[in-house]
């Protein structure tokens, strides 16, 4: 908002700018501004200050929400007239025209537009019955051309994403897009850094993380929420969105990351009910999609997902020999230790124990490399299969919405697109109910390192996972009191036990995690 001095009586102007597209040339800032200000001089007015309102919708906002008119509207003993460029840059629907009309006759305000009917300055004195009636028939004519505007979008768009290609708007998370290579419109194509916040995402959640969990660690990584990245995109500052839950489900079950084009949260078909394509280089398979849907449909309610990993070398691999619980580790007095936590669990332990964690975790790397470490690695490579029948469950429910609204079709020209969609989808489904399921096939690769080797490189993480995946068990018994503190270490190693026999028939099919 600016304000300009004003030490001379008279005619106190304020010049009215919006824009709802920030880069749109044809109405910039600078000719509303310019318009504003020539008109104002006509009038023998003093601008006293601009209402500036870029990337603002008149079909979504009121003159009185708009952030920086709303503000000039609630103070109107600072002005006199206010001047807009042209007629729908104030409103664009009869509605807003009447309660800005009734505003303006309610505190004697003058409203003028530069470019009138014909070109020509339009000046609206409330104080005449003529100017309101004027006033209501030039907002039906700007109401009747926002709706036509409208219906051309949104029919250029349905043309558009029939065809395959990018319409504008938000594009889906994980994608840019980029001109055609023929130069004829645009196309979506992989978003490197987008794609790099996705596999985080994936990897997490078939760890076990919950999507909340997912969503605090793309916070705390400033990874840019969809609508962030869109403004940065188009040059526009991001508003520090926030993920949650939600916008991560939305990403991770899109049928964009198929690369298949969508409307209203549908896929988008084509004459022969295939999915029309939106890209040429989707981010997913079909498998991979069905993996991810699978895993956010059948976590349990309150399930925590949300832990941290603690970097313990032995969760979930060493255990009380008392309970069989699994054993964690705490820090205590400047050092760790992994100890029984049933009691805090509300169980019973006869013989709860606790030992210091260099020891354990010695005695664990020791034994199992001296068993395991000259075995080679094998390697899981998978072969993707097919099947069909995801499809065949979405057209149905496509179909089964289009047999419920069969009546409501009144036209025969309605009908007839009706038809159309409906064979489409039953076209493409008796494809897929003659498809067979390809199961997906896996096979175990050397990868030529030993788990030595992999021990060496590894981290705590990548470590226990060699333990789990070799099934590597430790259990701990409780000691006796007493002994001379050299002998500490040894007795409590002698408590140790480790069970590395059970899956050596099994070596030849173990990987590394």
């Amino acid at each position: 908002m600016t304000h300009t001095n004003n030490d001379r009586p008279g005619l106190r102007a304020l010049v009215a700018v919006r824009l709802s597209v920030r880069t749109d040339e044809s109405t910039s800032p600078k000719r509303q501004r310019e318009a504003g200000e020539a008109e104002a001089r006509r009038l023998g007015a003093e601008v006293v200050g601009y209402a500036e309102d870029l990337d603002v919708s008149a079909t979504r906002t009121t003159p009185f929400e708009r952030p920086e008119l709303g503000d000039w509207l609630a103070r109107p003993d600072d002005f006199d007239v206010i001047v807009w460029w042209r007629l729908d840059r104030a409103v664009l629907c009869m509605g807003d025209m009447a309660e800005l009309t009734r505003w303006a006759k309610r505190h004697g305000k003058r409203l003028v537009f530069a470019e009138g009917p014909g070109g020509s300055s339009l000046e609206l004195d409330m104080t005449s019955i003529m100017s309101e009636l004027i006033t209501m028939l030039l907002a039906f004519a700007a109401q009747m051309e926002s709706q036509a505007i409208k219906e051309r979008v949104t029919s250029a768009n349905a043309a558009l994403r029939a065809m395959g290609r990018y319409s504008g708007g938000l594009p889906p998370y994980g994608y840019a897009p980029v001109q055609r290579p023929a130069g004829e419109g645009w196309t979506l194509a992989q978003d490197p850094k987008r794609v790099e916040a996705i596999e985080t995402m994936i990897r997490m959640l078939l760890d076990g993380n919950a999507p909340n969990a997912i969503a605090f660690h793309l916070n705390s990584k400033d990874i840019l929420t969809p609508r962030d990245w869109n403004d940065v995109r188009q040059g526009r500052n991001p508003k520090g969105r926030k993920w949650v839950g939600q916008t991560v489900k939305r990403v991770l079950l899109s049928p964009s990351l198929l690369g298949h084009q969508t409307y209203a949260g549908s896929v988008v078909r084509d004459g022969n009910g295939l999915p029309v394509s939106i890209t040429s280089d989707p981010i997913l398979t079909r498998d991979r999609f069905e993996q991810i849907k699978a895993a956010l449909g059948e976590r349990p309610k309150g399930a925590a997902g949300n832990r941290k990993d603690t970097g313990a070398l032995l969760l979930g691999v060493l255990h009380c020999a008392s309970c069989k619980g699994r054993m964690y580790r705490v820090p205590a007095h400047g050092y760790s230790v992994y100890v029984c936590r049933a009691r805090t669990k509300g169980l019973h332990c006869e013989a709860s124990v606790a030992i210091k964690t260099d020891w354990v975790e010695e005695y664990a790397e020791r034994e199992f490399l001296k068993e395991w470490g000259g075995f080679p690695v094998l390697e899981r490579v998978t072969y993707p299969g097919y099947d069909p029948r995801p499809e065949l469950e979405e057209i149905t429910t496509e179909l089964r919405e289009l047999y419920a609204v069969r009546e409501s079709r009144r036209s025969r020209v309605g009908l007839a697109i009706w038809q159309e969609q409906v064979d489409a989808l039953e076209g493409r489904a008796e494809v897929l109910e003659a498809t067979p399921v390809q199961k997906e096939r896996t096979e175990l690769v050397p990868t030529g390192k030993t788990y030595a080797d992999y021990w060496r490189i590894g981290d705590a993480r990548e470590r226990r996972f060699m333990l789990l995946d070799t099934g590597t068990r430790l259990e701990c018994a409780k000691g006796q009191r007493g002994g001379r503190p050299a002998d500490m270490k040894r007795r409590a190693l002698e408590r140790l036990s480790i069970d590395l026999q059970g899956t050596r028939v099994q070596r030849q099919g173990h990987t590394a995690a």
